[in-house]
């Protein structure tokens, strides 16, 4: 049983990197994330914050349509939960 509790335990940091804990000050514009992606030929549909990320909705470059969330501060991608 004590080794059930422990194994919850160890999963909560894994969990806590799925949201941006990044002070506002900290932010970078929208535009900057848009910029990035369409350098990386994303068709950007919408960026919009939430949970202290920014969430895009976008087509990558094939055209498959694009669910992902970013650092507002790094501009790098966040694992989504669905991604574990």
């Amino acid at each position: 049983m004590a080794g059930l509790v422990v194994a919850g335990l160890a999963a909560t940091p894994a969990s806590a990197e799925h949201d941006c804990n990044v002070p506002l000050a900290d932010w970078q514009p929208r535009e900057a994330l848009q910029k990035k992606l369409e350098a990386e030929g994303w068709t950007v549909l919408s960026i919009r914050s939430d949970d202290g990320c920014y969430k895009v909705r976008a087509t990558n470059p094939q055209g498959a349509r694009m669910k992902a969330k970013f650092d507002p501060a790094r501009l790098e991608r966040v694992p989504d939960r669905d991604d574990d």
